[in-house]
């Protein structure tokens, strides 16, 4: 208790607890608002993320409707010369043709000669 002066003691010592308290509170208190705050800046983050998870979703339902549609509309014309041209420089396809090629020539020789799935 504190010592008699011209305050009451009782008021000095309720004056006291109660700064003690609120100094002992301030910690919890300020972790319990940082948790918080890291919660909902947390759950915001995951929001965004979702989010931007379904934009990119319809950015790609758009960009393979589009594919598909600028597939069906292709001239069959147009459609062999873009394969032909791709696979004129493959080395790859170009040993495979000169091989196809060789098959059907022995085929042709040899009639008997086994069948393979070309």
């Amino acid at each position: 208790m504190a010592d008699n002066t011209w305050m009451n003691s009782q008021i000095t010592d309720s004056v006291t607890q109660t700064n003690v308290k609120v100094l002992g509170d301030a910690p919890a208190e300020s972790m319990g608002m940082l948790y918080q705050m890291l919660a909902q800046s947390t759950g915001m983050s995951m929001q965004n993320m979702v989010a931007n998870q379904q934009h990119k979703n319809s950015i790609d339902s758009a960009v393979v409707t589009g594919a598909v549609s600028l597939l069906y509309t292709l001239d069959v014309a147009a459609e062999g010369k873009s394969t032909q041209e791709i696979l004129s420089g493959n080395p790859v396809a170009e040993t495979m043709a000169s091989l196809k090629g060789v098959l059907s020539s022995f085929r042709q020789e040899n009639p008997n000669a086994p069948k393979f799935n070309t």
